[in-house]
This record gives structure tokens, C-alpha cells and sequence, in this order.
């Protein structure tokens, strides 16, 4: 126990008689009588004062006795006494450490092997002190000193272990803790600390077997059953991990650990009522253990209690103010909300205190998307891509946000990273294929066509957004499936704000039109002249504006056009759901649907008695919650009605249309791009709606019609290099395409009047694009197809008067262009119907139309009053009106 006396101090030969008695006082102590043993020492020093081993028995008596404070001061006389005594520096040093007193202590061990370069104890003793003082470097070349003086030493081998763990030296820590078993084969804690790396390293096997030898050293070893139930968790061991859990428990029936993890393992299981009493329990045996409150706020985030959630969140956080995962579920909480700007503050706290949090920085990415703030979120993403190169997650958002940022091509690597990464994900195949549609970029399509195909008719979760099906696939039992399933995923029916109670008649019905586009946009630019001409007599008609800010000409003109123009984009969808019935909104017409910042959600909370879809969306919601689907027979034939969710209301022509105002410009051929002679076919659709098929009969057309040139407005070069490779591989020169960009609107209209024929794009056929060519009197030539988005353009030339134009399969359509640019005068007749009856048929008679949607709304207003369910609405045509 003791060491005595060494060359080097200054005492003088014991006696005899003091040899006998320090003899007595180590049996005294071998017997537990301290106090007699003390006496013993202390008659020795009063006959020899400076007898180094009666000292150093009666310090160590002292800190045995708990009086750290007098065995201090008793060392430090004996360093005095005898400055050479190395043993006495290092219990001083072991003394000093317990007690915190780390510098003196590490001064004591400096002492110590500056005295004996070969106390391996030492240095293993001053490694800790080192460590306590973050000082790892140093640390680590004591805690190797003493393992080469002595490789046997377990716990030096273990001590270097634990560093080497800490430094994230994995492999090294390992060996360390190899040769702390091989020289304790019992050493528990070595085979405890040995699991925890293998688990962190994923060898999941080995990591149990070291737990389990832990456990069978030391069978009451807590922390290892507790850790072992985490791993047996992680392997999905459900039972054995429980039974770990309940091991725990019997050893410490207090222990909030246990509790808290066997609450985990029974809410993967959804005993979600177990769970929470687990979770309980643990609060209530230690009330400031901040991860039973974290677990217990993830239960109730998932049972959509958000408030009870946010309590629990922030309960831990209060306990520990650093718990980075508390604060990113806060945010996730306060995102759903659409508390976006606190859901931001969250998240930074989460990144601040945990920066290399990839989970945070990609919820973080995903906030400043909903905030169109592009370019940070790329700098977010980027930012937690460089943390985690294989996180699906931030490829496939980050390609979202360079699409954002008209960068289309970086988009589709973003989408073909994510892509390789999870190869089965229809979710991330179905967004490039809708990427790739808008450069024209048509690798592969057909086979992720038939593997959406595939996924929706298995009724896979979240396989397609409704609207980029349209311009995939022509098939409307198909198109209702894929709107139905978004639904159920997205934004199913919500009663949080429960039923609302059957309204009586008023002196007007309340119309709220509800829009992102109320700017400079298709949608306002076809409806804003049916808000001026709403009957006010007899109908009240308020805006909810959300999307984008705008200041723009259309804006202002909107903001006059209606009774109340309200601005909620800062308002949840709850709160205008809300706002909306306390306004006492009779009808609520959803003017965006599934198309970019549309709000389906207000809907599902069900924002007023009866809810309608027009002119936003092409096709069915698949929504319950959406009672009505304004339409005409051309769109929707009655025999199609069973495609679509909602009751359908027959208009005489289904789409709105407002005065244009057109540039005085005449544009040249030679502005242009266009060669001095030949015909001009053209089409100014958005190019996402072009498939290959109409290209490859485009480029048929021109190989028919000599001399012909096609004209095509595009967004960027990309566009351009991707079609003229095309056209050249069908044979055409590529002085026979020509792009034209995008222009402001006077002029876009102007241009029109150089071209001689627009063909349509098909499944996804023009709609205002046609209206507007029709206005200033081009022809549009199309293909009607089954579905609401193939059948919108023949809808409108059927209104003008010029069904002619209509063609119902891709030959008909290639050979009726092919008749039209060969023959001048029967295309002269249709050009000058169409400017003859401009003023004289449905399509632009906006008056008219608004009369047969007020007819609309007085029939289903008229039913619900009569507590009818919605059924559908035929509109007869009435006398037109001046």
C-alpha cells in the first residue's frame, strides 16, 4: 500500500523501537483502526519528526477520514520536508485531482516524473488532469508515455481509449481498449466503451457482443443494459430491446433513462399510449431530464399536438439550453404553422449550436424555399451537401432551388445525383422528367413516363404532382387517381374548424376569389374585366391575394376591382380559413389549385359553404372538400364526368377572357429572325407542354411544306440548342426553326401578326396563349385529346366560331396544317372570320360570360339553401348583351 523510505530524502536510520511501532500501525490500518493507527504514527514522529513513512501514514489516514483539506496540507508539508520523495508528490497530485484542483495537481505529476521518468502511474494520472483540461494533445502523448513504460496497464490502455474515442480516432481507440481487455479480461468498462465505438462505426454484431461482455462481468453494469437496448432498438430487436429496457429498470426502478428509451422503442412500435406513459414516468422520477420531455414533444409533434409539442421542446430546452434537436423540432413545428420567420430563428439556434446539424440545415433550406429566398437556401443546401454528399434530401432540394434560379441543366444533375442515390424514388423521378420537359430535354422519357404510370396506379404515396401529369399523359382516370392520392398526401380534409352551420339567405351572396396570380399573370390577365363586371346588386366579391409581392399595374388595377382586396400572405392557411368565415363567405372559387403557391389547404379546412375550382388548374382536384369544377361540354363530355371528383357546372364557353391591348408595332420578318418569303408556322406555348411526338410532327410539317419556317418562343439557349438538335436529327436545317424570346406583353401580341398558322402543343393544349392568338385573328390549329388540358384550346375556337381547326388524332392534325399552309384562301376565310367575329361569340363576349357564372352561382347557392347536395349545373347561353 505504502512505499517507504528512498535514497534521496534526508532522513536519518529509524530505530528499532520505531521500526516495532510503524509495524503496530500498519496492522492497525490492515484492521480498519485509523484512529489508533494515527496515534501509533504521531507517538512516532514525536520522538523521530522527520520519519517520511509515519507522515505519509498519517496523510493517507487523513484523506481516507474524508479531510481532504488536512491530508492536503500533510502532503504538501512532506514535499516540503523531502522535495525529492516523488511518492509524495504523487498522492499530493491524487489528491489535488479529486478534489478539482487541476493545475496544482498537474504540477504535483510534472514533479513526479521529472523526479522518476518511469511512474507510468503518473503519467497516466496527469493524461486525465490534461484531459479534464482540454488540453488533448498533451494528454494523449502522457496517457502513450504511460502505456510504453507499462503496456499492461489496463487503465492507462483504457484512459487513451476513451481520448482516442474522443478525437474520433476510432480505429486506435479499438486497439487501445483491445489491449485494455487482453490485460483485464474483465474489465467492464473497456468492454462497454468498445460496443459504444463499434456502434458508432455501424458493426452493429460486434457492438452487441461487447455489451454483452460487459454485462456478464458486471450484471448490474446499468449503463450497458441501457446502451445495449439502444443498439438492439436500432437493429429493430424490438422484444430484446425492451427486455434490456426492463433489466434497467429492475436494477434502478428510478432510472429516467430507461423509461425515456423503452418509450422510444413502444412508439416505433405505435403504442403510442404506452410511450407516453413511459415518457411520463420518466418526467415525473427526474423532472429535469430534458430528453424525456424531447421524446414525449416528438410523440405529440407526430399526433399533430403541435402546442403540446412545442411545450415539451421547449421545457427541454430550458433544462438544456444547448439541445440543437430540440430547437430544429421547434422550427419543423413553427414551419407547419407557417410561422416562417420563427421557424428560421429555431433553426439558426440548432445550426449555431450544432453546425454540422445536415437535418437543420436541410429544414432550414426548405423555409427560405417557401420564402423564395433562392439564393440562400442554395447556400444553405450546399452547405449540408458538403456535410452529407449522399443526403437524397439535399440533391433533390437543391435541384428544386436552381430551377427556381433558371439554371434548368444544374437542376437536372441536382435530380440525377438524388436519383442514383435512390434509385426507386418515383417522387424524384417525376420532378427531372418535369424539369426535363421545360428544356425540351426528352432522354428516357418515355420509360418515366410508364414508371409514373406504374406508381400511380399502384396508388404509391406522394408518385406525381397533378399538374405536370397533364402534360405527360393524356388519360383521365389516370389524372383522377394522381389527384386523389396528392390529396390524401398532401392536403387531406381537415376539421379543425368544424362544420359550418347551414347559413341563411342574405340581400347578397358572398363571392371570394382567392389567388396567388393577382398581378401580372395569365389567370389575372383573363379574369380581371369579369371582377369589374360582377353584378353588385346582387353579389358582395372579395380577393384573398397570397404568392409573390407585386406592384405592378395589374395589381393596382385588381386592388379597385373588388368590394374587399385582402392581403394574406402573411396569414397560415388556417388563419384564412378562419378570416374567411367570419366574413361570411358564401362561395369560395379556388383560382389556383395545384399550380405554383396555390393554397389547397384553405380548402380542406373548408373556407366556406360551398367551394369551387376554375381556370388555375386544368383537370380535377380529387378533392372532397371541392364541391364544383367549372367547365363547358367540349371540355368535359358527360360520359367523362365519372374522371372527376367534383359536380361539374356547364357554362356556354368555359374561359374568361379580358380586353388586350396590342402594340402598334408592326413587326418586320427580318426582326424576327424570319426568311423574307415562305409561310410561318409558330407556337408560343410554354415549352414544358412540348413532347416529342408533336415535335417529330412538326418537323413532318416542314418536310411537307417547302420553303415553310417555325417559329418557336423560348426562354433561354438551352431551349434552343436541345430543339435545333432535335430538328436536325429529323433532318431539318436549322435555319428553318427560329426562336423568338420572350417580349412584354403589348408586343408579344404584336408579334402574332408576322405568323400565319400557331400549332398547338398536345396532351396539354394552349389556353390563354390561344385566346390571345385568336384576339388578334392567327389561326391556332389543335389536337384534342380526352382530358380537361387537351380539350381547353379546342374549347375556345369551338367559342369563336372555327371548330374546323380542331383535330382529334397527330395525322389529322400534320395533314390539316399541311392543307392550311397549301392553301391560301380557305386560311384567308378563317383569318377573316376570326377577326369578323371576334365581337360577336362567346369567346370574347366577357359580359356575357360573367351573366352565365352569376346564373352558376345563384343555382348552387340555391341548392345549398335548399340543403341540396351539389349536383351538376347545366348553364344555358343567353342573349348577348351590349
Amino acid at each position: 500500500m505504502f512505499k517507504f523510505f528512498k535514497s534521496g530524502t534526508s532522513q536519518k536510520p529509524a530505530s528499532q523501537e520505531v521500526l516495532t511501532k510503524f509495524a503496530q500501525a500498519r496492522a492497525l490500518i490492515q484492521q480498519g483502526q485509523l484512529s489508533e493507527a494515527e496515534s501509533v504514527c504521531s507517538a512516532i514522529l514525536a520522538v523521530q519528526a522527520d520519519h517520511i513513512d509515519s507522515l505519509m501514514l498519517c496523510a493517507e489516514i487523513a484523506a481516507r477520514q474524508g479531510e481532504r483539506e488536512r491530508a492536503t496540507k500533510l502532503y504538501s508539508n512532506i514535499t516540503r520536508l523531502h522535495p525529492k520523495y516523488s511518492m509524495a508528490h504523487y498522492k499530493l497530485g491524487n489528491l489535488l485531482k479529486d478534489c478539482g484542483q487541476l493545475q496544482p495537481a498537474l504540477a504535483s505529476y510534472d514533479r513526479v516524473v521529472a523526479l522518476d521518468p518511469s511512474h507510468s502511474n503518473a503519467f497516466c494520472n496527469r493524461g486525465a488532469v490534461l484531459e479534464r483540461l482540454n488540453r488533448l494533445d498533451d494528454a494523449l502523448a502522457s496517457y502513450n508515455r504511460a502505456v510504453m513504460l507499462s503496456p499492461g496497464d489496463a487503465l492507462a490502455c483504457y484512459n487513451r481509449g476513451t481520448l482516442l474515442g474522443r478525437l474520433g480516432r476510432r480505429e486506435e481507440a479499438m486497439a487501445s481498449f483491445d489491449q485494455a481487455i487482453a490485460a483485464n479480461t474483465g474489465y467492464a468498462e473497456a468492454h462497454f466503451n468498445r460496443g459504444t465505438l463499434l456502434q458508432e462505426l455501424q458493426r452493429l454484431d460486434e457492438a452487441l457482443a461487447s455489451y454483452d461482455k460487459a454485462i456478464a462481468t458486471a450484471p448490474g453494469f446499468l449503463l450497458a443494459h441501457l446502451r445495449r437496448g439502444t443498439l438492439l432498438r436500432e437493429l429493430k430487436q424490438y422484444d430484446a430491446a425492451m427486455a434490456s429496457y426492463a433489466r434497467a429498470i429492475e436494477l434502478d426502478p428510478r432510472s429516467a433513462e430507461a423509461f425515456s428509451y423503452r418509450g422510444a422503442v413502444l412508439q416505433e412500435r405505435m403504442q403510442l399510449d404506452a410511450a407516453l406513459a413511459d415518457y411520463d414516468k420518466a418526467i415525473e422520477v427526474n423532472p429535469h431530464f430534458a430528453e424525456a420531455y424531447y421524446n414525449r414533444g416528438v410523440l405529440r409533434q407526430q399526433a399533430n399536438q403541435a402546442d403540446a409539442a412545442m411545450a415539451d421542446y421547449d421545457k427541454a430546452i430550458e433544462i438544456v439550453p444547448h439541445f440543437a434537436e430540440a430547437y430544429a423540432n421547434r422550427g419543423a413545428l413553427l414551419h407547419k404553422k407557417e410561422q416562417f420567420d420563427a421557424a428560421l430563428v429555431s433553426y439558426n439556434k440548432a445550426i449555431d449550436l450544432d453546425p454540422h446539424f445536415v437535418d437543420a440545415l436541410l429544414n432550414r433550406g426548405g423555409v427560405l424555399m417557401t420564402l423564395d429566398r433562392w439564393n440562400e437556401a442554395l447556400a444553405n443546401l450546399d452547405r449540408a451537401i458538403a456535410l452529407a454528399p449522399d443526403s437524397v434530401d439535399g440533391h433533390f432540394k437543391r435541384g428544386e432551388v436552381l430551377y427556381q434560379l433558371m439554371e434548368p441543366l444544374d437542376a437536372i444533375a441536382s435530380f440525377d445525383r438524388a436519383l442514383a442515390l435512390k434509385p426507386n424514388s418515383i417522387l424524384i423521378l417525376r420532378r427531372r422528367t418535369e424539369v426535363r420537359m421545360s428544356v425540351c430535354d426528352w432522354r428516357d422519357l418515355q420509360s418515366d413516363v410508364e414508371r409514373i404510370k406504374g406508381a400511380i396506379n399502384s396508388d404509391l404515396p406522394l408518385p406525381a404532382a397533378p399538374l405536370p401529369i397533364s402534360a405527360l399523359i393524356d388519360d383521365p382516370p389516370l389524372q383522377h387517381r394522381a389527384a386523389r392520392i396528392w390529396v390524401r398526401e398532401e392536403c387531406p380534409p381537415d376539421n379543425t374548424l368544424g362544420a359550418i352551420a347551414q347559413r341563411p339567405r342574405g340581400d347578397r351572396i358572398r363571392i371570394g376569389y382567392y389567388s396567388p396570380d393577382f398581378r401580372s399573370h395569365p389567370v389575372a390577365g383573363l379574369t380581371a374585366d369579369l371582377f369589374e363586371l360582377h353584378d353588385r346588386s346582387r353579389f358582395e366579391i372579395t380577393a384573398f391575394a397570397f404568392g409573390p409581392h407585386a406592384a405592378d399595374p395589374m395589381r393596382k388595377r385588381l386592388e379597385q376591382s373588388f368590394d374587399s382586396f385582402l392581403d394574406v400572405r402573411d396569414r397560415s392557411d388556417l388563419q384564412v380559413a378562419t378570416l374567411s368565415r367570419e366574413l361570411g363567405i358564401d362561395i369560395a372559387v379556388d383560382l389556383a389549385g395545384f399550380t405554383a403557391h396555390g393554397r389547397t389547404k384553405i380548402f380542406a379546412l373548408r373556407a366556406a359553404p360551398i367551394q369551387l375550382s376554375y381556370i388555375g388548374f386544368l383537370g380535377t382536384m380529387g378533392a372532397s372538400y371541392m364541391d364544383y369544377l367549372i367547365a363547358d361540354a367540349m371540355i368535359i363530355p358527360p360520359a367523362s364526368q365519372g374522371n372527376y371528383s367534383e359536380k361539374i357546372i356547364y357554362l356556354p364557353s368555359y374561359q374568361v377572357n379580358s380586353k388586350r391591348e396590342i402594340s402598334e408595332r408592326q413587326f418586320t420578318r427580318e426582326e424576327l429572325g424570319l426568311p423574307p418569303q415562305g409561310f410561318v408556322f409558330c407556337c408560343f406555348n410554354t415549352l414544358y407542354k412540348l413532347q416529342p411526338a408533336t415535335f417529330e410532327t412538326w418537323m413532318r410539317i416542314l418536310h411537307r411544306v417547302p420553303d415553310s419556317t417555325l417559329f418557336i418562343c423560348t426562354e433561354n439557349a438551352d431551349h434552343e440548342r436541345t430543339l435545333l438538335s432535335a430538328a436536325g436529327r429529323s433532318g431539318v436545317f436549322s435555319n428553318r426553326v427560329v426562336f423568338g424570346q420572350r417580349v412584354k406583353r403589348e408586343e408579344y401580341l404584336a408579334r402574332f401578326r408576322t405568323m400565319d398558322l400557331f400549332l398547338d402543343t398536345w396532351p396539354y393544349t394552349a389556353g390563354t396563349t390561344a385566346s390571345d392568338a385568336l384576339w388578334v385573328g392567327l389561326p391556332v390549329l389543335t389536337c384534342a385529346g380526352r382530358s380537361f388540358a387537351s380539350r381547353c384550346a379546342s374549347s375556345v375556337l369551338q367559342a369563336i366560331g372555327v371548330p374546323q381547326l380542331i383535330t382529334t388524332n397527330p395525322r389529322q392534325y400534320e395533314d390539316s396544317a399541311v392543307e392550311l399552309a397549301t392553301d391560301s384562301e380557305r386560311l384567308a376565310a378563317i383569318r377573316r372570320k376570326l377577326v369578323d367575329q371576334r365581337h360577336t361569340t362567346l369567346l370574347f363576349d366577357t359580359r356575357s360570360f360573367t351573366n352565365h357564372l352569376e346564373s352558376a352561382y345563384v343555382k348552387i347557392w340555391q341548392r345549398y339553401q335548399s340543403r341540396l347536395p351539389p349536383e351538376h349545373i347545366h348553364i344555358e347561353a343567353k342573349p348577348r348583351e351590349r
